[in-house]
C-alpha cells in the first residue's frame, strides 16, 4: 500500500453509507450517485455526487495526519529563519469549516475557486459539498507552452489573494486548476492571520518552486515581478530551501535564487 493510502487510512462502508445518505436528505433527492476519485491526497476521501458536487470526507485519522504535517511544516519554517505560521485543526468537522471559509473568501474577492455549498458532521466526520468543477485540468498536467501564458494570471490570482491579508499555504500544481480555459485555487490551508508578511512569502516561493521546472527561472522570477516588488521576492527566497524540501516540489534553487538576485540588482541600479 502507498504510503500515503495508509496515511489517509480508508473510512468504513457503513459510515460513507450514512455521509450519503445525509446528503440526499439535506438535497431532497431519493437516492445519489457517488464516482470515488483517486487522488494523491493524505487528508480525504474525495468523490463526486450525481456529477454536480465535489465531496471531501474528513476522518480523525485525517486531522491527525494534518497535524503532524503541520508539526512538519512549522519545523521547517523555523529553519528558514522564522518562526512557524501554519496552523492545525482540532476536529474533523474544522477541517471542512475552514476550507469552506477559504474558498468562500477567494471568491468574494474576486478568485476563481470552486462555490462552496456547505460544511457540516456526519457522525464524527467532517463533510464539504463543494461545486463539481467538470473537465477541470491540474496545472502539472498541462504542457509548457500553456503553462507559460498562464504564468503570469497565477501571480495576478496569488498578489489579489495577498492584497486582501490572505495567504493560500499550500501552492502546488495540484491545487491549480484550469476550467473553461479560467485558473482555479483549491485546497488552502489554514496559516495564522498575523503572519502576513511569512506567508506572502512562503506562497510566492512556492509558486515559484511549481513554475521554474516548466518555464525556467527566468520566465518565472520575470512573472512574478510584475505583481511583486524587489523586497517581497527577496523574502521569498528565503523560503525557497524550505520548500525545495517538500516532497511535492522539484525545482532548481540556485537559478531561482541568482534570477531574483538579478532583479533586486536593478531594483537598487
Amino acid at each position: 500500500m502507498d504510503i500515503r493510502q495508509l496515511a489517509r487510512g480508508t473510512v468504513e462502508w457503513d459510515r460513507l453509507e450514512r455521509v450519503f445518505r445525509t446528503l440526499a436528505e439535506r438535497y431532497d433527492r431519493t437516492v445519489v450517485r457517488v464516482e470515488f476519485l483517486e487522488a494523491d491526497n493524505w487528508l480525504s476521501t474525495p468523490c463526486v455526487v450525481d456529477d454536480e458536487w465535489f465531496v471531501k470526507i474528513v476522518t480523525r485519522q485525517n486531522a491527525l495526519v494534518h497535524a503532524l504535517l503541520t508539526t512538519g511544516r512549522n519545523v521547517g519554517a523555523i529553519t528558514s529563519g522564522t518562526g512557524g505560521f501554519f496552523d492545525r485543526f482540532e476536529t474533523p468537522l474544522g477541517m471542512v469549516e475552514h476550507e469552506y471559509e477559504a474558498t468562500k473568501r477567494m471568491r468574494e474577492i474576486g478568485l476563481n475557486a470552486p462555490r462552496p455549498i456547505e460544511a457540516f458532521e456526519v457522525n464524527g466526520l467532517g463533510v464539504l459539498v463543494l461545486e463539481y468543477l467538470p473537465e477541470f485540468e491540474t496545472l502539472e498536467e498541462l504542457p509548457d507552452e500553456v503553462v507559460r501564458e498562464l504564468a503570469p494570471e497565477l501571480f495576478e490570482m496569488l498578489a489579489t489573494l495577498h492584497e486582501h491579508g490572505l495567504a493560500h499555504g499550500d501552492l502546488r500544481a495540484e491545487n491549480i486548476l484550469r476550467c473553461r480555459g479560467e485558473l482555479y485555487f483549491i485546497d488552502a490551508t489554514r496559516v495564522l492571520e498575523d503572519r502576513v508578511a511569512e506567508t506572502t512569502a512562503y506562497d510566492l516561493a512556492s509558486a515559484m518552486a511549481v513554475l521554474e521546472p516548466r518555464i525556467g527561472a527566468r520566465e518565472t522570477v520575470d512573472a512574478a515581478a510584475e505583481y511583486y516588488g524587489s523586497s517581497d521576492l527577496l523574502s521569498a527566497r528565503e523560503f525557497l530551501e524550505f520548500v525545495r524540501f517538500r516532497p511535492d516540489h522539484e525545482f532548481d534553487t540556485t537559478k531561482l535564487r541568482s534570477e531574483i538576485e538579478k532583479v533586486a540588482d536593478l531594483d537598487r541600479g
